[in-house]
């Protein structure tokens, strides 16, 4: 019986029915994704200390996008007792803990936006596309959870956002990569393809251990800016190193998007001075989503004539 379900899930990819042998002619197009604020308004806070009039710190919570306004002003604001892991003990996962943090406050962040109850994201359209049309993609967070904790949340995008047409869609685009790169596709089951494509992408959140172990110490603290840059170096090497082993020679483009001004102008300066100039090909554009005013973001084309339509 599971033979012959298996037989007529072959024929039916055989027919085209399943895979959109047609993306094969798309361009070549890319994204990095900064998540709070970005994709999802995310109820988690950071816990900080501020001092007041008399010269007394007391403790306040704040949202991840008042915190990119104050996370300079080290004369009203510091970390609890100086300590970031307890600024940031909502944005990392416990071992105690059955399900993770991140999975949680996405789960809550996600509903008024499904029903419709409150404004869209930034980049959240931009992200749920690029979803549905199968490209490539990093998440690159400050949050110091795990990169595994990451990326089960864009699973639960996948299967609890996108509609199931568009879970159809993305897959046939998914199995025509498969197809057109690997010359295989027909024999993968739904699950197959899908975890397929999740290995394929980046999840840096830059204050976990995971990242510090890569950046070779535990600046990423206080250094947000320093370890973007080298979550989005990550990315774009990943990129070219896959195009050329498949021997895709078309031009590359990679869009960059952060609500952060500070994250934003680091890594346009960084793209600047260093990636143009290392990957001539690319173009590169870069959009801060930090005003409200502007819902999509205002892109900055660092490089290159492409336009990447963030």
């Amino acid at each position: 019986m599971r033979r012959a379900s298996k037989e007529r899930e072959l024929k039916s990819a055989a027919k085209g029915g399943r895979i959109n042998y047609r993306v094969a002619d798309r361009d070549l197009k890319y994204y990095i994704f900064d998540w709070d604020d970005n994709i999802l308004h995310m109820p988690t806070r950071v816990h900080m200390e501020r001092r007041g009039d008399d010269g007394l710190w007391t403790p306040v919570a704040v949202t991840t996008s008042v915190f990119s306004i104050i996370r300079k002003d080290s004369e009203h604001y510091r970390p609890p007792g100086g300590d970031w892991a307890r600024a940031f003990v909502e944005f990392q996962d416990n071992a105690d803990e059955g399900v993770s943090r991140f999975l949680e406050d996405t789960k809550a962040a996600l509903a008024p936006v499904v029903a419709g109850e409150t404004a869209i994201p930034p980049s959240f359209n931009r992200f749920r596309k690029t979803l549905i049309e199968g490209r490539l993609f990093a998440i690159v967070t400050a949050r110091g959870h795990s990169p595994k904790a990451i990326r089960a949340v864009v699973e639960y995008f996948v299967v609890n956002v996108l509609t199931p047409e568009e879970r159809d869609e993305m897959l046939r685009n998914l199995r025509g990569y498969i197809h057109h790169y690997e010359k295989r596709a027909e024999g993968l089951s739904d699950d197959d393809v899908l975890d397929y494509y999740l290995g394929l992408n980046r999840y840096h959140p830059v204050t976990s251990r995971e990242f510090q172990h890569i950046m070779g110490d535990d600046s990423a603290q206080e250094n947000q800016e320093k370890a973007k840059q080298l979550a989005v170096r990550d990315f774009v090497d990943h990129v070219v190193s896959i195009l050329r082993e498949v021997g895709a020679n078309r031009p590359i483009s990679i869009g960059f998007s952060d609500d952060d001004p500070r994250n934003v102008e680091a890594v346009e300066r960084y793209i600047r001075k260093e990636l143009s100039r290392e990957f001539p090909n690319v173009n590169f554009a870069v959009y801060d989503t930090s005003d409200s005013d502007v819902p999509a973001g205002r892109k900055v084309l660092v490089s290159g004539q492409l336009k990447l339509g963030l």
